[in-house]
């Protein structure tokens, strides 16, 4: 009799599938285990550079731009020209008015000089005053022992007294244009000062205005990237004002917000792999550079604070600085924003 029961199906090939399925995933897993004791890694990671503003230092306005979005420019490259007519007479008025104070300096010295000369003058005459005032006391001493005598008369002795009186007055008004020749010297002394102050003064107001013509020439603070340009040729910019933004492109490294429970075996000086979202296959490394002393919610505009309100606790993290040790091979597609993965070798 024919056997009419089916043959049962092997089941040798599902056990098979399902012990290689198992076995992949437990090496992987394993795999990935061994991997987590070693790195400690986090994909909130980002590119950073200097951005460094290009700011007019003086108002007027836009007379030409040198460069275009996007540009790549030199440091001191020229970038922006402001009108400089304005400048220029500023720096044309501050030469004149210097010379017009050493003019003013020139006359104060001459008449420091003549006043020294006319003090010499007083003092001569008040000294041949002075000797004459002496042979007049003498002559009178003379004339006085004489009269006693009876060798002259009484005019005689008379007119000597009455010599040695004008004499003496003489000598006293020439003491006293000696001191206003004095005060005068003094007086002449202080203007040359003075002269000599407001040429410094100009001098300084000279300068300034020569200065400010250089900064109707705006040149590049640092080589890089020039950012969005906004402002246009004929633009009127006042002093201060933001043109727009160089991208220091010889300069890069990563910032990484790693949570507070990775940061025990993270330490300054470990090597670090570095995958760019957009650059996946590109091979940076890196070395952990530095530590912000605060997490990253303390630098929000409204920082939490945990003493009001219902508390919730929320794993924070911190920003840790990377420096990339092969920059430059790589730093034609370096970009500042740019999102990367990060691995810490904390083994």
């Amino acid at each position: 009799m024919e056997n009419t029961n089916p043959t049962p199906k092997k089941k040798k090939p599902v056990i098979f599938i399902v012990g290689a399925v198992i076995l992949l995933v437990a090496f992987f897993g394993i795999r990935s285990l061994i991997r987590s004791m070693k790195y400690e890694s986090t994909d909130n990671a980002q590119i950073e550079s200097r951005s460094v503003p290009v700011i007019s230092r003086v108002a007027g306005y836009v007379d030409s731009i040198q460069v275009d979005d996007y540009n790549k420019v030199d440091k001191g490259q020229l970038l922006v020209k402001i009108d400089d007519q304005e400048y220029k007479l500023a720096v044309v008025q501050a030469q004149a008015d210097l010379m017009n104070a050493e003019a003013d300096l020139a006359n104060a010295e001459a008449s420091y000089r003549n006043s020294i000369a006319n003090k010499r003058v007083a003092s001569a005459n008040a000294d041949v005053q002075l000797t004459r005032l002496t042979k007049a006391k003498n002559d009178l001493a003379r004339d006085e022992a004489l009269l006693k005598d009876g060798a002259i008369t009484q005019k005689q002795y008379d007119d000597s007294h009455s010599n040695l009186d004008a004499t003496n007055k003489q000598y006293i008004a020439n003491q006293e244009q000696v001191n206003f020749a004095s005060s005068q010297v003094t007086t002449a002394e202080a203007q040359v000062k003075k002269a000599q102050a407001l040429i410094e003064t100009r001098k300084a107001a000279l300068d300034q205005a020569k200065l400010r013509l250089t900064y109707c020439h705006i040149t590049a603070p640092v080589s890089g990237k020039v950012g969005r340009r906004p402002v246009e040729k004929g633009q009127f910019v006042l002093a201060g004002t933001p043109l727009f933004s160089i991208v220091n492109d010889e300069n890069f490294w990563i910032v990484a917000n790693f949570k507070e429970t990775q940061l025990e075996k993270i330490k300054e000086g470990q090597e670090v792999n570095i995958i760019l979202d957009g650059y996946p296959d590109a091979e940076i490394k890196g070395k952990v550079s530095s530590f912000s002393q605060a997490t990253g919610a303390k630098f929000a505009l409204l920082p939490p604070d945990n003493a009001t309100g219902n508390f919730v606790k929320v794993t924070q993290r911190v920003p840790v600085k990377i420096d990339l040790v092969n920059a430059d091979k790589f730093r034609n597609i370096l970009r500042a924003g740019l999102s990367a993965e990060v691995e810490v070798n904390v083994d």
